[in-house]
């Protein structure tokens, strides 16, 4: 078992939470796992991507050769078309439909989402306002995450473990806001992919 995940999206957007919850689940479930990270600028609002890797087996390298990546899981759509090399040919993309306003040149929307949608395997969802309507903007992340959970061979309660582990030091209010999160992205994904 192998799966090669990239991660994307600007500073402050959590894409290193969902790295940190990936590595956690893998970790306990006793696979191996290399990450990588690159800050486009040491601020919110540069580019942010993450490699992500899990196997039974040793890994060797923390990068994703280009045509590898099984899914891309973005919280900014235009970052998202930027690692399009990197996809496999049966991959999945899974992307939030809200733009990051602050990038300059950034596309007509239509234009953008009509090239997201071309790719046969997409979940474009507006996450953002998901995690606003649970009462927790800042968990368009997570919500990603839930929307991606099902393509990534770690158990629901790993993922789910993961999160009470990285978000306990901030109180059982937000663990459980972010559980809920990961559920109603799953939940999304599903009547998605129906």
């Amino acid at each position: 078992m192998k799966s090669n995940i990239i991660l994307s999206g600007v500073g402050g957007q959590g894409i290193l939470t969902i790295a940190a919850i990936i590595d956690t689940a893998a970790l306990t479930s006793d696979l191996n796992i290399k990450q990588s990270e690159v800050h486009g600028m040491s601020q919110r609002g540069g580019a942010v991507q993450s490699h992500v890797r899990i196997s039974d087996k040793e890994i060797y390298s923390d990068l994703i050769p280009q045509g590898k990546a099984d899914v891309i899981i973005s919280v900014e759509p235009m970052e998202l078309l930027r690692y399009l090399p990197f996809l496999k040919e049966d991959g999945f993309l899974i992307t939030d439909s809200n733009p990051f306003l602050n990038i300059t040149n950034y596309p007509e929307l239509e234009d953008l989402y009509a090239e997201i949608k071309s790719h046969p395997k997409t979940i474009l969802i507006d996450a953002k306002q998901i995690a606003k309507d649970l009462g927790n903007a800042r968990a368009t992340n997570i919500v990603l995450l839930g929307a991606a959970s099902s393509l990534i061979p770690l158990s629901e309660e790993s993922l789910k473990d993961a999160i009470k582990t990285l978000f306990e030091r901030k109180g059982e209010k937000i663990v459980n806001k972010n559980l809920d999160a990961f559920e109603k992205g799953k939940e999304i994904a599903s009547i998605k992919a129906s």
